[in-house]
């Protein structure tokens, strides 16, 4: 599975957006050290693939392996779909990324042709095919069909079992609900990477990438970034960019003709979403989410 360059121009043969990534693994993406090894050993599977497969003879025995289906799981904003696009970035490889919700929307009665008219647009353009909210096409066919939909359902999924048989390029699937994937198509993963909330230590480095270096700082930075690293257990990647959004105005709201960003602005910001995860949307069902907030909240004074 060898790496191609990036094809700056449109495919006029699909209405898939198809686009050179703006990201690369290296450089734009924080991982944990576990999640970076699995990523590490993808990889090195694509990268060595003609070693693995035609010099050792492996595909002798594994006729199918000719491509690489990763999936990504995890909470949400967590980055898999940043990673995604920074993976095909770092691969030199197109990107098309896909929404079920946008399948299902644009398609209506067409959405096994479409997956293939994807597939096939992933290999014309060299591209790294994303499927988003994966769930909604990996799971269970169903075995009583009653309505028009379930027809739908169920030829979209057989479908999709298929293009990923003949399909010799690079497939990520990214979910929220990986629990909800069918084993069919569970056992024709190769790789299950999972994106956990980031622990002290990506926390800050999540700070120290996103409060850049043009946001004027009333205090030393080194001491910010610590305090909003302890302050902000439990947050996603996603949320601690939200605080930013939300604690940059408040440093403005007084019209100060020299704006600085105090700790103040920040701990405040944190605090307004450290709220909203009790207060605002369902309720998070997985106990040790909730529990890992609590430090951040006696933190802030919450």
């Amino acid at each position: 599975m060898d790496e191609k360059p990036n094809q700056n121009h449109s495919n006029n043969n699909s209405d898939f957006k198809i686009r050179i990534p703006r990201l690369t693994l290296e450089k734009d993406v924080i991982l944990s050290a576990t999640t970076k090894q699995l990523f590490d050993e993808a990889i090195g599977a694509m990268k060595h693939h003609k070693t693995i497969y035609s010099d050792w003879g492996f595909g002798d025995v594994d006729p199918m392996g000719r491509n690489m289906v990763i999936n990504f799981y995890g909470p949400p904003g967590t980055g898999k779909t940043l990673a995604a696009e920074a993976l095909a970035g770092s691969l030199k490889r197109n990107f098309i990324h896909i929404g079920i919700a946008e399948l299902e929307s644009k398609y209506v009665g067409e959405t096994a042709k479409n997956i293939t008219a994807a597939f096939h647009a992933a290999n014309e353009e060299c591209a790294v095919l994303f499927f988003d909210e994966a769930d909604t096409l990996l799971g269970a066919r169903l075995s009583s069909v009653t309505q028009g939909i379930d027809n739908e359902i169920n030829a979209m999924r057989s479908t999709l079992l298929m293009e990923l048989e003949r399909f010799d390029g690079i497939v990520v699937f990214a979910t929220n609900f990986a629990k909800n994937y069918d084993q069919a198509f569970v056992s024709r993963i190769r790789y299950h990477i999972e994106f956990q909330l980031p622990d002290l230590d990506g926390r800050r480095k999540l700070w120290d990438k996103m409060l850049v270096p043009g946001v004027p700082l009333a205090e030393d930075r080194i001491s910010i970034l610590t305090r909003c690293a302890e302050a902000s257990e439990g947050l996603s990647g996603r949320e601690i960019r939200n605080a930013l959004r939300t604690a940059f105005p408040k440093a403005l709201l007084n019209d100060n003709p020299s704006p600085k960003v105090h700790w103040e602005h920040l701990a405040e910001a944190i605090m307004q979403i450290l709220a909203s995860r009790k207060q605002v949307g369902k309720k998070r069902n997985d106990n040790a989410q909730s529990e890992s907030i609590q430090p951040g909240m006696k933190m802030l004074g919450f």
